[in-house]
């Protein structure tokens, strides 16, 4: 038995461990370059102030007053105010059918956006590129369906994606029905993104665009990998040797006792990276998590689009500095946050006015679900809400709920938006991927304190992975040598023979 899972575990290292090998490099990249995206705060930066629209131009709008809505937001777009929005979601549905594109009017005419011509996308890029920061001009506009930078924004098709003669090689992509500027990307991050995420996530187009296909390729190479190291565990432990002197040991040498060595201190580890892996892709659905929909409905309340016309109605002018106003509801009555190009957000009621966000106000819109365990301004992180790769934003409102997933609610003190829901989904999620591939733990949050662990273990891990490739292609190539020999002397004998 042991000769046939040694035999198995030899030959799945030929590829899967190769593949895991692959893993580990890029891995190094990741620690500290990330898929290339754009942020919100960007998104923010790159808009033009706001105008606001006439009373007339939001009645022009052909929407049912009754149409219920989950969000309402007023941008500029090449210069005119245009109205963003996005119909109910019903939380009952798959996690699939909530991620909705939003419809876009134009506030000059009343009428849905018409796709925006090249020199429209144009004329948006330029002007978005600018307030960004970006020194270059567009050079060109080119149609794209999908590239292996906007694999995470194809739903947003048509896309364009404009090119700037600025010395960072940088592109924006831009949405060609609604607009949007979706996507940035500069040539350092396009760089080590074909080092880091690209080969990590297994992210190139032909895979990627097709969505099941790579959930399938990465589940079952992951489930792989897992049986590798599993086998590897086993067979190190079985191969464990007392010399002479009773002293426990490998009976191997060279590169095969470095590989043994490691394959047991580390193998554990390496076996937690690729399950953990396997569990960023929530192969069961034992990680879904719809408490997010379902608390932002619960704590909104109704909104249709009568109150929305009504409460941006009742604004005379947009905040000084204003880039977006978005629906805030809260307890069933309209708010809206004016959010600035740097982040500022200010609460307005349905009449204008600043309407601070309070505890009392909070703690009425959160009476008409589970009964409220805490209810806490945070105003340092904890183990659910923290800063990883960007910050989180601090003072934040911490609700627990007495509910049987025992919810955390984080919700943002300047607008009373919840920017995180987490319940038993999310924990199991945050500890099971983030603790474990990340090793993103408490202990272990601070930087430099991070890298110092976690390089000399990668590089262990690495060391496992790249020892077992290199010796199952070894492998290979003796069984393809002896093969092509005993083929070579057969066909001597017959041509003898003949």
């Amino acid at each position: 038995m042991l000769r046939s899972i040694l035999f198995i575990h030899r030959w799945l290292g030929v590829v899967i461990g190769f593949i895991m090998t692959i893993w580990c490099l890029s891995g190094f990249v990741m620690m500290y370059s990330d898929y290339p995206r754009l942020m919100p705060a960007e998104q923010l930066h790159g808009l033009s102030p706001l105008t606001m629209p006439s009373a007339d131009a939001l009645k022009r709008i052909d929407l049912p007053p009754d149409t219920a809505l989950w969000s309402a937001k007023l941008e500029m777009l090449d210069q005119r105010p245009v109205l963003r929005i996005i119909p109910a979601i019903d939380p009952d549905k798959p996690l699939s059918g909530m991620r909705a594109l939003p419809r876009v009017y134009d506030l000059a005419t009343g009428k849905p956006l018409a796709p925006l011509s090249v020199e429209q996308v144009r004329h948006v890029g330029a002007l978005f590129a600018k307030r960004l920061g970006i020194a270059g001009a567009p050079v060109a506009v080119t149609p794209i369906k999908v590239d292996q930078w906007t694999v995470q924004v194809s739903r947003n098709q048509p896309l364009y994606r404009i090119d700037f003669d600025d010395s960072a090689r940088s592109t924006i992509y831009v949405a060609g029905s609604t607009g949007e500027v979706v996507q940035q990307t500069t040539g350092r991050e396009r760089f080590w993104g074909w080092l880091g995420s690209v080969p990590h996530w297994l992210y190139p187009t032909i895979l990627r665009a097709n969505g099941p296909l790579w959930d399938q390729v990465v589940v079952w190479t992951s489930l792989t990998g897992c049986f590798l190291t599993v086998t590897g565990l086993f067979v190190g432990v079985m191969r464990l040797r007392r010399d002479r002197a009773g002293k426990l040991g490998s009976p191997y040498g060279g590169i095969w006792w470095w590989h043994h060595m490691f394959g047991l201190f580390f193998g554990v580890l390496t076996l937690t990276w690729v399950a953990s892996g396997l569990f960023s892709m929530n192969p069961w659905g034992f990680l879904d998590s719809t408490a997010g929909f379902a608390e932002r409905n619960r704590l909104a309340g109704h909104t249709d689009w009568a109150d929305v016309r009504a409460a941006l109605s009742a604004l005379p002018s947009a905040p000084a500095g204003a880039v977006r106003l978005e629906t805030a509801p809260l307890g069933g009555a309209i708010y809206i946050a004016a959010t600035t190009g740097d982040g500022r957000v200010t609460r307005l009621d349905y009449q204008g006015r600043v309407t601070p966000l309070d505890e009392a106000t909070l703690r009425k819109a959160l009476a008409n679900g589970p009964a409220i365990r805490s209810l806490t301004l945070l105003r340092d992180e904890d183990s659910y809400y923290y800063s990883h790769r960007y910050l989180a934003k601090l003072p934040v409102w911490r609700g627990i709920l007495a509910d049987e997933q025992r919810t955390r609610l984080y919700i943002d003190p300047s607008s009373g938006i919840p920017i995180q829901v987490i319940d038993r989904g999310g924990r199991n999620y945050r500890w099971l991927m983030q603790g474990l591939h990340d090793l993103d733990l408490p202990v272990l949050r601070s930087r430099p304190l991070w890298d110092i662990i976690v390089l000399p273990l990668l590089t262990m891990v690495t060391a496992v992975c790249a020892t077992g490739t290199w010796m199952g292609f070894r492998k290979v190539k003796r069984d393809f040598l002896r093969a092509r020999r005993r083929s070579f002397r057969l066909f001597s004998k017959l041509k003898i023979g003949s």
